[in-house]
């Protein structure tokens, strides 16, 4: 459904019947899935540029580029990147979409967020755990309830990531248009997918004893806009067309 919203061709019948619905619930969803996919870009060139040579990727989806590593190993050639996903298909698309630079690295991990621990323990197959790691959330954490315990998911995540890591994330909100947000969040429910909007204050759960960078959660486009990105539209947008939350944090 999300290649679908960013005009990607790696998508089916199925996923296309149900996303647009989900358009028709909320009409701005394109617009919303173009700029946190924008978000993404920006946040792993900043936290590249800032140091950072191992990223942890937990729910990469189908991939669209430019992904993840083509971001990072555009500013450090030699980056480590590692893509979690429990998806068959994405598994598939990776092997030939998620292809490292000669100097770099690139795997990809079949699991699911909800098993932190083994998730760790595989990425470490790849990644140095003696030294930072960005856990990119991008888009993820609103198809986590609260009963499935997100909070203590994310907690324990970034408890097992070394000292001076960093934590990119993505989150839908009703904040700004509650109304077709809580028709789009029942449109993925009705669909069998778990979801769920959260606010600026539920969000901010999440960096819990984390340093915010500036300038703290704000809507996706209001995240250091100035940042170059190639694939940028430079249309503006406000804030209800996006409806999504984004951070980046430091340990």
């Amino acid at each position: 459904m999300y290649d679908y919203y960013l005009g990607g061709k790696d998508n089916y019948p199925a996923d296309r019947e149900a996303a647009e619905r989900a358009v028709e619930a909320f009409p701005n969803l394109q617009i919303a899935a173009r700029e946190n996919r924008a978000l993404m870009r920006r946040a792993a060139g900043y936290l590249a540029r800032a140091g950072f040579r191992q990223f942890l990727d937990i729910g990469t989806g189908i991939p669209t580029s430019p992904n993840l590593h083509e971001v990072v190993q555009g500013v450090t050639p030699d980056a480590a990147i590692v893509y979690v996903d429990n998806d068959p298909l994405v598994l598939l698309h990776s092997r030939a979409l998620m292809t490292s630079g000669p100097q770099g690295r690139t795997a990809y991990v079949d699991a699911d967020i909800r098993e932190p621990a083994a998730i760790l323990r595989a990425a470490w197959n790849t990644l140095d755990p003696a030294q930072p790691v960005a856990l990119s959330l991008i888009a993820v954490l609103h198809f986590l309830p609260d009963a499935e315990d997100p909070y203590g998911i994310v907690a324990e995540l970034v408890a097992g990531l070394p000292e001076g890591s960093a934590v990119m994330l993505s989150h839908v909100t009703a904040d700004f248009d509650p109304e077709p947000m809580g028709r789009l969040v029942a449109t993925y429910q009705d669909a069998g997918i778990p979801a769920q909007a959260r606010s600026v204050a539920e969000i901010a759960r999440f960096t819990a004893g984390l340093q915010l960078v500036e300038p703290g959660i704000t809507s996706c486009q209001r995240w250091h806009p100035e940042i170059p990105d190639p694939a940028a539209t430079g249309i503006p947008v406000a804030d209800a067309e996006v409806s999504c939350y984004a951070a980046v944090a430091r340990a």
